[in-house]
């Protein structure tokens, strides 16, 4: 009820009120056929720089597989409740259908995700280091910028010191089973059928994933969010909002102090939370009502609709694109320091 009132509230109270909807309208329907070409242009761009992530952490998976695989568990936190846990349940779904060992596809997903996880709250303190640079200022952002790189240090040593050292490690992973069992049998349900042993094997597995890949998988991880942005920024400057009015710069800030508090899950996929919060920032920073509202709603459609579509007509296919015979199962396993398992 919370996500539906926010959303009802964003888009006909709140809104209309910073601009009218036929303002919008006319701004978007000046749009030249070059502007809409170069708008299509960077939603291409966008989309195509999610699967390398994947291909980085998962070797063997190919590009086809990769974009399929984020499309549909992308499009699934739209449309079903639960957000990234849903994705991420999806994404674990169908790479093992589709052959991957469990072991390499929970590491894979458990890479991206702290990945993602740590550019989401480095972006703040990027942006406001950069805007202090400029010689603006902003309290939220700089409250934001503060939180975010106190989470970022604590979980980024955790992190380190997680792969530091296996003794820490083992003693994580029982203390975790031992949770998760008494949880379960709360609940009536068998107890877990992992312990320490098999966060050591997660650890020496990660490790040497990361020692061949992590660069790779840094700059996956950096391009596909950046893309991100960069459908924001167009969207800006196709749709009247100059750079005068709200620089690069600033654009930036909005984006990632928006993108970080979207990460809590009221309404699915952030719908109404980015659109309100990227609205008030950018016409905060100085940008003209009608086309900031209408840069918005083009950015957010550009960012949301495509990738619907064809998340769910990759769930509708997904069967078809199994890899056959997996590059994985012929690389050369990566260096473990425990004892073998699954």
């Amino acid at each position: 009820m919370l996500g539906l009132a926010v959303v009802v509230a964003t888009f006909v109270f709140v809104l209309p009120r910073i601009a009218n909807y036929g303002d919008v309208w006319r701004v978007v329907r000046e749009l030249s056929w070059e502007q809409l070409a170069v708008l299509v242009g960077v939603t291409v761009l966008n989309l195509a720089t999610f699967p390398p992530q994947w291909m980085a952490a998962l070797p063997g998976l190919r590009f086809r597989q990769a974009f399929v695989v984020t499309q549909a568990s992308t499009a699934s936190t739209y449309v079903a409740p639960g957000g990234a846990a849903v994705g991420i349940a999806l994404s674990f779904a169908m790479l093992r259908r589709w052959g991957f060992r469990s072991r390499d596809v929970g590491l894979a997903v458990a890479i991206n995700g702290i990945w993602n996880q740590l550019c989401a709250l480095a972006f703040p303190v990027v942006a406001l280091a950069l805007l202090t640079l400029a010689g603006g200022e902003d309290a939220l952002l700089q409250t934001a910028a503060l939180i975010g790189l106190g989470i970022f240090l604590f979980l980024a040593g955790c992190f380190a010191v997680a792969l530091g050292s296996a003794r820490l490690a083992r003693r994580v992973g029982d203390l975790a089973g031992r949770t998760a069992s008494g949880m379960l049998r709360l609940l009536r349900r068998d107890s877990v059928a992992w312990n320490g042993e098999a966060f050591v094997r997660f650890r020496a597995r990660a490790i040497g994933l990361l020692r061949r890949r992590w660069h790779v998988i840094t700059l996956g991880t950096l391009a596909g969010q950046l893309t991100v942005f960069l459908v924001l920024l167009v969207s800006l400057r196709v749709l009247d909002v100059p750079a005068h009015e709200v620089s690069a710069t600033e654009a930036f800030a909005a984006w990632s102090l928006v993108r970080l508090l979207a990460s809590v899950p009221i309404t699915p996929g952030g719908i109404g939370v980015v659109e309100l919060g990227l609205t008030s920032a950018l016409v905060g920073f100085g940008g003209s009502n009608a086309g900031v509202v209408a840069a918005v709603l083009v950015y957010r459609f550009l960012t949301v609709v495509p990738t619907l579509a064809l998340g769910l007509l990759a769930a509708a296919t997904w069967r078809h694109h199994n890899p056959g015979r997996l590059e994985a199962e012929r690389a050369p396993a990566a260096p473990s320091l425990g004892p073998p398992g699954a």
